[in-house]
């Protein structure tokens, strides 16, 4: 009995320890708030995945983790991948397991960041072979970013099976649309392998406008778009997006125990300078930066979770920007970039359901006032933004409050868009 009245007593020591920690954490996320980190060190392995929130009682799988729901339709078909590093079953890639299995792959395409995922962003990939299995590898990223009638020659079937992070300017939806097109247009049926979403719990950030087109924003969809691969693949199927409006053979297979409130944790980073989950949740507010003078960490270990410049007088946090694998000539390389190392509690990240534009609005305004550049390409901005709108608000002196006034209305109707192809709980 008085084992049983000890054991009471520790938990609710835990419990009070564990309530007195939280209070403790950092609740606020104001740019200029932050405190010099240490820096965690990064791995091709992300982390574990750990079941989070009120709808999620298992661990999120992606489609790929059972093949009993795919494989039979890919047996005695000669078939060809969209596949890279995050294209896995379990700890085996899919090509490999595929192979293992007897299934005829033909060849391999490959998305920017290349097959095995270690380019640079922005580099053009290369047509080659594949030294592990000797399959041929064909690029989509450079010279020619959708498949040809050659490519597709004989193939039965096309298996797309990439790790998407749910934001409009992350490129991989970009391949899904044009292998979409191809399949469409050479009668070739594409099954794709749906993966949990890391940022699916939320829809936020402006539209994006025809004139805005490119590699970088296809679809008038808003910065994150709340949706899985294979449900964005409905979508793309469904408002008639190809190219004259022609549909996609397409099959989605689910995922299992996904619910859009899930939390997923990537287990292999998807593409170079996404490393771990506080990089992907922040890469929809900070990507935004990518057309300015200021670094988010491109050639650090802490891409994606740094801002810094060399001219800013923050004095909270540095770093210098080095050339290493998938940044070889990153922003300010070799020059020391004061600013903010966004250590945020985990939770705090993990529950804010909007784009944050006080990063921006803030970093606007302090290189107007310390006199510095802020723009590098404004066209790119524009691209990454969907418009020009929020650059000539962001130079008009507007707050981030009055700015994201003017996305609601598009907001609204593409909420009602994206509720036609969704196949998981919101």
């Amino acid at each position: 009995m008085y084992y049983f009245q000890i054991m009471k007593l520790c938990n609710l020591f835990k419990l009070l320890v564990s309530f007195f920690i939280l209070l403790a954490c950092k609740n606020g996320d104001n740019i200029n708030s932050g405190k010099a980190a240490i820096l965690t060190p990064v791995s091709e392995v992300i982390t574990s995945n750990k079941p989070v929130g009120k709808n999620t009682s298992q661990v999120p799988a992606p489609a790929a983790d059972d093949p009993s729901k795919y494989i039979g339709l890919l047996k005695d078909k000669k078939v060809a991948l969209v596949v890279n590093q995050t294209s896995r079953v379990k700890s085996q890639h899919l090509a490999d397991y595929l192979i293992s299995q007897k299934i005829n792959v033909s060849h391999v395409f490959a998305p920017e960041h290349g097959f095995r995922g270690k380019e640079d962003a922005g580099t053009k990939i290369d047509s080659g072979i594949d030294q592990k299995t000797g399959l041929k590898i064909i690029s989509l990223y450079g010279k020619n970013k959708k498949p040809s009638s050659a490519d597709l020659e004989g193939l039965e079937a096309v298996v797309f099976d990439i790790q998407d992070v749910g934001v409009r300017f992350y490129t991989y939806i970009s391949t899904l649309h044009y292998v979409m097109e191809a399949c469409a247009e050479n009668n070739i049926p594409l099954i794709l392998l749906d993966r949990p979403n890391p940022n699916g719990h939320y829809v936020d950030g402006p539209l994006l406008k025809k004139e805005f087109v490119s590699f970088v924003g296809m679809h008038p969809v808003p910065i994150v778009y709340g949706m899985t691969i294979g449900e964005y693949a409905q979508m793309i199927n469904g408002q008639g997006w190809l190219k004259e409006s022609l549909q996609c053979k397409l099959t989605v297979i689910p995922c299992k125990n996904y619910t859009h409130q899930s939390r997923y944790d990537l287990p292999i980073k998807p593409s170079p300078n996404l490393p771990n989950r506080r990089s992907v949740l922040l890469y929809p507010s900070l990507c935004l930066f990518e057309p300015t003078t200021f670094s988010i960490g491109r050639g650090t270990d802490t891409q994606f979770q740094v801002l810094g410049h060399p001219e800013w007088g923050s004095i909270t946090y540095s770093f210098t920007p080095r050339s290493m694998p998938g940044a070889t000539n990153p922003k300010h390389k070799d020059v020391l970039c004061r600013g903010h190392y966004f250590d945020f509690d985990m939770q705090i990240l993990e529950n804010r359901k909007e784009i944050n534009l006080s990063y921006i609005e803030q970093a606007y305004i302090s290189s107007m006032e310390a006199g510095f550049t802020f723009w590098t390409n404004t066209a790119f901005f524009d691209k990454l933004a969907g418009s020009d709108a929020l650059r000539l608000q962001l130079e008009k002196g507007m707050t981030r409050q009055q700015i994201r006034a003017t996305w609601q209305e598009d907001l609204n109707a593409f909420l009602g868009i994206r509720k036609k192809y969704l196949l998981y709980k919101d």
